[in-house]
Formats: C-alpha cells, structure tokens, sequence
C-alpha cells in the first residue's frame, strides 16, 4: 500500500467513488519523502532532513493531526509517536482511513470539523494531561484561522498542552509567518504568533508533490510554542493570571487595529484605544517616533507599548 503513489490514490478514490474536494481544500501528497520528512520534524523539533525521523525522544508526547486525507503522513506519524489523533472534515474519507490506517493500533480517527472544537477539552478529552504536537497538511484557504485556534486555544496564564505546530502551507503564507517586523511579508498574524512562540521555515514543497496539484509553491513551517507560556518570552507583564489574560487581549487588539489601518500612522490606528497623547507619549519612551507605523513594531514591541501605555513608564526602563 502506497498512499503517495499517483496511480494507487486514483485507484483508491475511485474505489470508494470520491474524488479531491476543493470545498475542503484538498490536495493529497503523492510524494512520499514530505509527510515522512514533516513528521520527522515534528518529531525532532526542527527540520530532520530528507530520508524521515526518529521516535519522538520523549515517549509521552502525543500527535495530534489536522487532515489526514488518506492517512499517507498518519502512518508516518504512527512510528514516531505512542499516540496520533486525526481530525477529518470528510465523512467520506472516514472509511478509507479505516483501511489505510486498520494496522496502526495507536491512532485514532475522528470525524469533525477542527474549527467547530473546543479545544482545550478536545485535547483534555483525548490525551489527558500528555503534550502533544500538532502536525497538518492545511487547505490554503482557512490556514490562518486553524493556526490562530490552535494558539490561541489556552489563555496566555496557562501553561499550553500543545507544544508545537509543523505545517505544510503557501509558501507565501509561511514567509509572512516566519517574517521580521517591518519586511514587506510582515503582518497582523506574524506578530500575533509571535506573542505564543517562535516560527521557522523547514522547507519549500513543489506543486508536482501533491494531486491535484496546486498553482503555488508549498512550504513546512514549524510553530514552537513558549514552554510555560506568554511570560517565557516578555518581561514586565502583569504577575496576576487575570489581569494577564486582559493584557494580552489587549495587545492583540492593539494589533489588529494596527495592521487593520496599515496607511494610518499606529497613533491614528490606535486612537479609538486611547488618547493620541498617551500613545505618542509612549512611543516616546520608548524611542519611536510618533508617526511610525505599526508594521515597524514587533511583537515585543507591542507588548512594550502596551504596557507603557498602562504603566506610563513607571518600572519600565
């Protein structure tokens, strides 16, 4: 059974008389070095290289997969990990995984839609209190969306169940994921990821690795959340869990205001937050000038604003 070989997944389609869905995105890989080296990296914590990976290092950690398709990166998974749950959208595609996946005892296979889930329960639910690792072949079109539910799926006080998201995507989209604060890729998401951890580029996949194949370029990028969370990464938050939680939604709404309005100066973007004196007398502090644009701000740098602006820069040398 080659679930990469073009001819066997045309074969096991039309056996099951289902067809490539473009309502869910799907593009299944027919090149069997990617899902082996994506979930190889997923294993490994960074980029393992062509030719796969081994077991995770840590036997509690557990997978959890977002569209398995066919199960071709779910087997692969299933060597590295003691336990891998997929999420599948397709109901048709339910019984197919049954047969690709009837000789692997460690996974499991549940038919939902991954965007409906309460997530912090889901996790609980099926893994306990294990970590576990996120691994996806993600549609194009609702990339961001899933992303943004996995990490914001635990208030910023908590300490995150997931560990890490390696995830094949647009090429382009993984660039804006991976991008440096003023660049032209950087943007509301780039910072907004940052504030739950760090993003890596793995590797570029060509459109001729999946079926059908794309228009675009693909690539892996891989998330790795902070361990113990958003004070891990930034100094001078609030030592409360609630007024933590405020903060961070806070800055995430100082965000999102910021790069709603990319043509406005950030005082102007973030007038409806607060007074424009506050906020220049802010960036003032903090050594920006008062008409800079918030797509020069990096997500430290909104953290930083934020509390000057609620600090007034007491303690906030």
């Amino acid at each position: 059974m080659n679930l990469c070989n073009p001819a066997y997944v045309r074969e096991l389609l039309q056996r099951y008389s289902l067809a490539p869905q473009k309502c869910f995105g799907q593009n299944f890989l027919i090149n069997a070095d990617i899902p082996a080296r994506i979930a190889g990296s997923s294993a490994l914590g960074a980029d393992c290289g062509w030719g796969g990976g081994e077991p995770c290092a840590d036997e509690n950690v557990c997978a959890l997969e977002i569209g398995p398709g066919l199960g071709a990166m779910t087997r692969e998974l299933s060597e590295l990990y003691s336990k891998v749950v997929a999420v599948e959208i397709d109901r048709g595609l339910i019984p197919v995984l049954g047969e690709t996946l009837a000789d692997c005892p460690n996974v499991s296979v549940v038919n939902e839609d991954f965007m409906k889930l309460d997530l912090s329960s889901f996790l609980k639910e099926q893994f306990g209190e294990r970590p576990v690792r996120v691994c996806a072949n993600l549609p194009y079109y609702i990339t961001s969306p899933i992303l943004m539910a996995i990490l914001e799926g635990v208030k910023p006080s908590e300490k995150p169940q997931v560990q890490s998201v390696t995830v094949l995507v647009q090429s382009e989209v993984a660039d804006r994921l991976c991008a440096k604060a003023g660049s032209g890729e950087y943007g509301s998401i780039t910072a907004s990821v940052a504030l739950c951890g760090t993003a890596k580029k793995l590797f570029t996949v060509p459109p001729g690795s999946f079926y059908p194949a794309p228009k675009v370029n693909s690539a892996v990028c891989q998330i790795t959340l902070y361990k113990n969370g958003i004070r891990d990464a930034f100094e001078g938050l609030p030592e409360d869990d609630e007024e933590l939680d405020r903060f961070v939604a806070k800055v995430k709404k100082m965000i999102a205001a910021a790069f709603g309005m990319r043509r406005k100066t950030l005082t102007n973007a973030l007038s409806g937050m607060a007074a424009k004196a506050e906020i220049e007398a802010a960036l003032e502090r903090m050594g920006l000038r008062a008409d800079i644009r918030g797509e020069k701000l990096s997500a430290a740098d909104f953290v930083r604003l934020g509390l000057e602006m609620e600090n007034g820069g007491d303690g906030n040398e």
